[in-house]
């Protein structure tokens, strides 16, 4: 395991940590967490994650996707019974 010693700056009201080459992140987002002992853990987040899901997306069948459209559309347009209150 690679260990460095970095700066931490202020950067208006949020801090800034100086990343070394070698923990370079290949991303331009980040999760950020505390674990149990205190360390803040950064997760790199995907750069494009709804690409991702279009593409899953697109693997469906066109007569599968028509007929849950079709179906999403129908519960929209069927309203609810109204509901009988107490005026009180």
């Amino acid at each position: 395991m690679s260990i460095a010693i970095s700066r931490v700056f202020q950067n208006g009201n949020s801090q800034t940590v100086r990343i070394p080459q070698e923990f370079r992140l290949d991303s331009a987002r980040v999760q950020i967490s505390r674990n149990a002992d205190g360390d803040l853990v950064l997760r790199p987040l995907a750069v494009d994650r709804g690409k991702a899901l279009l593409e899953a997306l697109q693997a469906f069948d066109d007569d599968l996707t028509a007929d849950f459209v079709a179906r999403v559309s129908a519960d929209r347009r069927e309203q609810p019974p109204v509901q009988e209150r107490d005026p009180s």
